[in-house]
């Protein structure tokens, strides 16, 4: 296992820049093996030196690309696979593990609107963080997966969300539940931008 301060949704990439000794001998020992490890959220205290709490749920990874460095350092790009829930935490010797279970995904039964619904709805709180330049907008050339199970999961990673509220969705089996929850949080975070965005300018001396 390798906690991180982020959630990671099946199917997306995350890079990961691997420096400390313990995880160094995770990265070797994975490469040795199925190139697959766990990741879950730290609820509380620091990536560095151990100690810190962490979520119950997290995500399989692969690893699809590990370059070295001299140093002993490592540069490993990994994908989400699909979500695993921790039953027992053992000794972090030499390194994080934990006995864990998969959580097979729930059927889609939402209607064939649903994602386009939630698809819409992340491209606008985007395109209004973007003219706060607080990131860019969605791409117009967005394009997610025939399969509905899988494209829940991707819209989920290109949303604007905290990290405890991607937590909340990667909890989420249905992914129907998933996409109206995801569909509800952008609509909060669209009223409150659309606000935010109407206010006039603040004028030096004001």
């Amino acid at each position: 296992m390798f906690p991180l301060s982020t959630v990671l949704f099946p199917s997306a990439e995350l890079p990961i820049h691997i420096f400390e000794e313990r995880y160094r001998t995770l990265i070797t020992d994975v490469l040795e093996g199925d190139h697959q490890f766990g990741t879950t959220l730290i609820t509380a205290g620091s990536e560095v030196g151990g100690g810190e709490q962490r979520s119950t749920v997290g995500t399989l990874l692969n690893v699809e690309m590990a370059m070295p460095f001299d140093d002993g350092r490592w540069m490993v790009v990994t994908r989400g696979v699909e979500r695993i829930e921790i039953e027992e935490w053992l000794d972090d010797d030499p390194y994080p593990r934990a006995m864990v279970r998969h959580i097979p995904s729930g059927p889609f039964l939402g209607s064939s609107g649903l994602l386009s619904q939630a698809t819409a709805a992340v491209r606008r709180a985007r395109m209004l963080l973007s003219e706060l330049d607080q990131g860019p907008p969605l791409s117009i050339d967005l394009d997610l997966e025939d399969n509905p199970i899988m494209a829940s999961w991707m819209i989920c990673a290109l949303a604007p969300l905290g990290l405890f509220d991607a937590q909340r969705l990667l909890e989420i089996t249905p992914p129907n539940e998933r996409l109206e929850s995801l569909i509800e949080h952008c609509s909060a975070q669209i009223s409150d931008l659309e606000l935010l965005l109407s206010q006039p300018p603040k004028r030096p001396g004001d």
